[in-house]
């Protein structure tokens, strides 16, 4: 008689999400909006990215932005996993503003002006202040770290990002001690994302974050990724990137950082305050509501695993100091 013993990282059929549970966000969104239901999320299943998707030749950074890539590598921040290949990375997305589908952010996104870039600082700072995107990567520098991406839809990819600290930005902005929350804003600019035009988001996209979460050291602003600047269906030219979290709480195509003293309000928790909750960090034991975050759908350089989620994803020894038992087991 063979008696199979269950590996640590073997996932359990009941555990990984119904086929049928595999819809996008947008198209329940857009269901429940015209049903005059409010706003609501889904998931979106994993499917492969087009062969046949428009190749778009990404604009070439001027030339003391470009000798900065490859960054070189920190090697504290390693991975378990190999990297998911840049091609999937780069065609299989969430990016709203540019479309409903995994591969539309691929297509469409060429259309964004991408320079010059102004990032703006406001709230409660020593002196709010505007800066060139640009004049930022030149003033902070760059680094390249390997982190793990997991969607709340249930699915994850290994990232190698270009980038720096949130907390060096952070400090440069020099927020006053009664600054409590980092409250960042993305663009808006609907003739060059064209889904912005659709009624049913509150667009511009804003997230917001704990203060001490924006100086934690995982904490990081990308520019880049795969020894590159980032394309710009990723999220050029600033992106955060909080990996311990559910990957809509990493904001794209910012354009402001607002402290306050206050609990901003964030996108999706506005839109589904039931199923999105402001801290979003990743928690297997807390299923979102129409399906579990037990497991997840890793894309690998062999196609995609299954593989367990792990608590915070994998980065419980570095952030879960910062929230208490109770939030913990609240945490989605």
């Amino acid at each position: 008689m063979l008696l199979k013993i269950r590996r640590p990282w073997d996932v359990r059929a009941s555990d990984t999400t119904p086929e049928a549970h595999a819809f996008d966000r947008r198209r329940f969104l857009e269901t429940a909006g015209t049903l005059g239901l409010g706003g609501a999320a889904g998931l979106m299943g994993c499917r492969k990215a087009s062969a046949h998707e428009p190749a778009i030749a990404p604009s070439p950074p001027p030339p003391e932005i470009a000798r900065l890539y490859p960054a070189g590598r920190n090697a504290a921040f390693a991975l378990d996993r190999p990297l998911t290949d840049e091609k999937t990375f780069t065609s299989y997305n969430n990016y709203y503003e540019f479309g409903d589908g995994k591969e539309d952010p691929a297509r469409n996104a060429h259309r964004l002006t991408t320079r010059p870039w102004a990032i703006e600082i406001t709230g409660l700072v020593e002196k709010p202040f505007t800066i060139d995107r640009d004049e930022l990567v030149r003033k902070i520098g760059l680094e390249e770290r390997l982190y793990r991406l997991r969607c709340v839809e249930a699915w994850s990819m290994a990232i190698p990002w270009t980038g720096f600290p949130l907390r060096k930005l952070v400090a440069l902005a020099k927020p006053l001690s009664a600054a409590a929350f980092l409250r960042v804003v993305s663009f808006k600019r609907p003739k060059e994302a064209l889904a912005q035009l659709k009624p049913w988001y509150p667009w511009p996209y804003f997230e917001a974050y704990r203060i001490e979460e924006t100086t934690n050291d995982l904490a990081f602003v990308a520019v880049g990724a795969y020894g590159k600047e980032l394309a710009k269906q990723n999220g050029l030219p600033l992106r955060l990137v909080m990996p311990w979290k559910y990957g809509y709480k990493s904001a794209k195509g910012v354009v402001k950082l607002d402290f306050t003293d206050r609990q901003p309000a964030t996108f999706w928790n506005a839109l589904q305050p039931l199923e999105y909750g402001f801290l979003s960090n990743v928690n297997p034991q807390v299923p979102h509501p129409r399906w579990s975050q037990a497991s997840e759908r890793f894309f690998g350089p062999r196609g995609m695993q299954f593989r367990a989620t792990q608590p915070y994803n994998g980065y419980a020894d570095l952030v879960a100091e910062m929230y208490s038992e109770d939030s913990r087991k609240r945490s989605s």
